[in-house]
């Protein structure tokens, strides 16, 4: 039981604060996509279902910058901290910094997708 209660230890610490990370930017996506959502409706007089398609393309825009510049920190990252160490730049930009830069664009979008999805059906549902 001791290896299996360590085991689990370290999954929860490995994954507890990526989860925060993403799950915080994911949060903050959902409300500024539902506000966004919102504010087009009633502010601007937009028909619901614009201004979901375009609240929901603005979060698939964030969710694929986030994506696509998650996949090149992991895939070029190592070679742009190695030509700044060797131009002695002096830049305190690392690939695990890109990478979590990413991953909350990724989430920002993903919560902004979901929400304007939810409350466009909860809108026309209602």
């Amino acid at each position: 039981m001791d290896a299996e209660a360590a085991a689990g230890e370290r999954v929860l610490a490995y994954a507890v604060p990526r989860l925060w990370l993403v799950g915080g930017a994911f949060a903050v996506g959902a409300v500024v996509g539902a506000a966004l959502l919102v504010a087009l409706v009633v502010a601007f007089g937009w028909a619901v279902v614009e201004a979901s398609q375009f609240a929901f393309a603005l979060g698939t825009l964030a969710f694929g910058l986030g994506l696509l510049g998650w996949s090149g920190s992991a895939m070029a990252g190592r070679g742009f901290e190695n030509m700044q160490e060797h131009l002695d730049t002096n830049t305190n930009w690392t690939e695990a910094d890109s990478r979590r830069a990413m991953a909350r664009i990724g989430g920002f979008g993903g919560g902004a997708m979901l929400a304007t999805g939810v409350v466009e059906f909860v809108a026309l549902a209602g």
